[in-house]
């Protein structure tokens, strides 16, 4: 019973990610941005950082601008290693 609660506990524990669709151009694929700041190592400033990750979205149900929460995964293909998880907030459209 316990090693089953832990599989689940460490499915659940996988790395996510909150951020805005870019582009649902291809096949079951969104790309998604995520901001962030870091501080600048020499000047202390605050320097704004984006990632582009590429999701799975087996539905297709996505539009631009959703925000959207993604989890880490094994790789679907060559950039492809997260997948949807759930719409956060439907976009206007970009």
């Amino acid at each position: 019973m316990s090693e089953a609660t832990s599989v689940i506990e460490a499915r659940n524990s996988r790395r996510l990610r909150v951020g805005v669709v870019t582009s649902n151009k291809s096949t079951q694929t969104i790309k998604v941005v995520f901001n962030y700041k870091v501080k600048h190592r020499k000047y202390g400033k605050y320097v704004s950082r984006r990632t582009i990750l590429h999701a799975h979205d087996p539905k297709s149900e996505c539009q631009l601008g959703d925000k959207v929460e993604v989890a880490a995964c094994r790789p679907i293909s060559k950039t492809k290693n997260w997948r949807l998880v759930r719409i956060i907030e439907r976009g206007q459209g970009v």
